[in-house]
């Protein structure tokens, strides 16, 4: 058992007695998601105790933030080993909070490489109900094992006591194992979380860089970049870049040779055509038929391990749900200046593009309407009612 006294921080306490569930979101879209659980979820079972590490949304849903995971979040492997102290430490005074303060459930969203490895601690270290402990342990949008790693789905099934996915598609995935595994529908589709992001063929550009400030270093300057080779090409159409929060911000605004708009997510925005990165935001635009390509660049060592074990055509997820190249993707040395202003400049001016694009739209969103078995909140709350028996 680790010793609360070995570690540089511990979580705050529970307030009011013993929580009924425990969240653990990683990243901004994880937040968002959750705390749209967590409205649902109260509105079915007002008076619960839900305590959270996560970020705002969930801190404004109404939980107990332990910690904001968000403000450390990074993608790939390098980015991971750089701050694998801090993670760890985070990691074990997770597990040392749920020993000490015993919530009813732990409902973990999205963020698969800390979530998976506390569900296995939970497991090995007899806490949950797969380890022959009682604490039930939930999980809220699957890692993508339909990219990478499909071998993970047997280690969830004898981690996990359940699984909510978003798409319709991944039921089947886990249909080789014993995991209970319910589509509950995608939350940009399902009607309870509104769209932020319209389209508006008199409207400014999108430069959407990600959430993750490292990630944000890399690919803003490669969409500004761009932005102002079109710009000097095709005129002064505005540009707008949202950005999540402070931190990303401040990433933007170093790169601030040229004037903007800036937007803060969460708040609404028409645009004419999108340079994103490969995150949820693209997915937001996707669906809001906004013509547009996706720009990406990592870390060239990330990049290198991830040519060898993704196995997928694309990485956008529209795109992969599509199976086409609704968002052309340009990856590393290919995102130049002139290959993505190239693609502003069509996704403004060509007809053909634009209605394409609005057909796609129209598409995903139906490959999304599948009917769902009930809302995220309704799944939880059939779980924890059951959490006690």
């Amino acid at each position: 058992m680790t010793n609360v006294k070995e570690l540089p921080f511990s979580l705050p306490p529970p307030q009011g007695g013993r929580p009924d569930l425990l969240i653990v979101a990683g990243e901004h879209s994880g937040d968002q998601h959750a705390a749209l659980a967590v409205r649902e979820l109260a509105a079915l079972q007002p008076g619960l105790r839900i305590s959270a590490l996560g970020g705002p949304a969930l801190a404004a849903a109404g939980t107990q933030l332990l910690h904001d995971l968000t403000a450390t979040s990074v993608v790939g492997l390098v980015e991971v080993l750089k701050n694998i102290r801090h993670f760890r430490t985070v990691f074990h005074a997770t597990v040392r909070w749920i020993e000490v303060h015993r919530p009813r459930a732990v409902c973990l969203v999205d963020y698969p490489g800390f979530n998976l490895r506390l569900a296995q601690e939970l497991r090995k270290r007899g806490l949950s109900r797969k380890g022959g402990g009682t604490l039930p342990v939930f999980y809220y949008i699957s890692p993508q094992i339909w990219a990478w790693k499909a071998g993970r789905r047997f280690e969830m099934a004898k981690t996990l006591d359940a699984m909510a996915v978003i798409f319709p598609f991944e039921v089947q995935s886990y249909a080789d194992t014993k995991l209970p595994v319910s589509f509950v529908g995608h939350p940009f589709v399902s009607g309870g979380e509104p769209s932020t992001v319209s389209y508006d063929p008199a409207g400014p550009v999108l430069l959407l860089p990600g959430s993750r400030r490292q990630a944000v270093a890399r690919i803003f300057p490669a969409l500004l970049d761009a932005y102002l080779w079109y710009r000097n090409d095709q005129g002064d159409r505005e540009a707008a870049v949202i950005y999540p929060d402070d931190d990303v911000l401040a990433v933007v605004r170093k790169s601030a040779v040229a004037s903007f708009r800036l937007v803060r997510a969460g708040a609404p925005v028409a645009a004419s055509a999108v340079l994103t990165s490969s995150g949820t935001m693209s997915m937001r635009c996707a669906l809001a038929g906004i013509p547009g390509a996706i720009a990406y660049r990592t870390n060239p060592l990330t990049y290198f391990l991830a040519r060898r074990l993704v196995k997928v055509p694309f990485i956008g997820i529209a795109n992969l749900l599509l199976g086409e190249p609704m968002y052309p993707e340009f990856i590393q040395g290919l995102a130049t200046p002139a290959r993505l202003a190239a693609q502003l400049h069509a996704s403004v001016t060509d007809r053909n593009r634009i209605l394409q694009t609005r057909g796609q739209a129209v598409r995903l969103r139906q490959l999304l309407s599948e009917p769902a078995a009930g809302s995220v909140g309704a799944w939880l709350a059939g779980h924890l009612a059951a959490a006690d028996v």
